[in-house]
């Protein structure tokens, strides 16, 4: 079994009430790392809390904190409640996705601004308030913490998404390549993954197939590689390890998991 060193650090991840974010809050207590859930609603991340303890994971290792995490004064509370109770920040996952704009040019621009907000902007909020922690520390205790930016392959290719979430995503990656070179002298890494089409429970992709699943199956087979849906397991796999000692040489990567849909 390979050890990925995780176990004792501190790991924030945005959005882990369910989905992607839950997955990836699993796989690191998992690994024995310190977590702190975070999202909009406390009920949800109540029971993401009470199903990790089922799990066996220790209640101490685990904090909750419910805000808007694209509003900068809830990100540093809940940054330092994170580090006040589970230690310094070792690695920070901004995993925000959704698009309420429609498909097509004629987007409003309240929804522009909307998505815009959520995608790109809380995302780089989370990683300005945590870099400012980090690069505090002197260079010995930051030594491997980095960031993780949550993507997607819309921002890599043009899949016919809404504008806007193609737009945030796209630049998500590029601010994944920006802050690369900018926090590398301090040997803080930023790293991004871009997940393809992941089937989970209450996901957009479970809603699809449910109500058209034979159109969706072929579509699949059509598109993508390996003629199938992704697992939230697998990118919580990626994470892990983008934020492992293994990926000590990986830094302002898109990581593309996505069956090989992206041509």
């Amino acid at each position: 079994m390979m050890d990925l060193e995780l176990k004792g650090k501190t790991v924030f991840i945005a959005g882990a009430s369910r989905g992607i974010g839950f997955g990836m809050a699993q796989a690191f207590a998992r690994e024995g790392a310190r977590v702190a859930l975070t999202g909009r609603g406390e009920a949800a991340l109540d029971k993401a809390r009470e199903a990790l303890i089922a799990e066996g994971v220790p209640a101490s290792g685990l904090l909750t904190i419910a805000g808007d995490m694209t509003n900068t004064a809830d990100l540093a509370a809940a940054l330092d409640a994170t580090e006040a109770k589970l230690g310094a920040l070792h690695a920070v996952i901004a995993n925000v996705g959704m698009s309420k704009a429609p498909l097509g040019f004629d987007v409003s621009d309240e929804l522009w601004d909307a998505d815009l907000l959520q995608n790109l902007s809380g995302s780089f909020f989370l990683a300005r308030e945590a870099l400012k922690r980090i690069v505090k520390r002197p260079a010995a205790e930051r030594e491997g913490a980095n960031l993780i930016f949550i993507s997607s392959i819309a921002g890599v290719e043009a899949l016919g998404t809404a504008v806007t979430y193609a737009a945030s995503k796209a630049a998500v990656n590029q601010t994944t390549r920006a802050l690369s070179k900018l926090v590398g002298k301090e040997g803080i890494r930023v790293n991004a993954i871009a997940p393809g089409n992941i089937l989970f429970e209450g996901g957009v992709w479970e809603k699809n197939t449910k109500e058209r699943p034979d159109d969706w199956a072929r579509w699949i087979r059509r598109e993508v590689a390996l003629r199938r849906f992704g697992k939230v397991e697998e990118i919580a796999d990626a994470a892990l390890f983008l934020a492992s000692p293994r990926a000590s040489f990986i830094t302002g990567a898109v990581l593309v998991v996505d069956g090989g849909q992206v041509k």
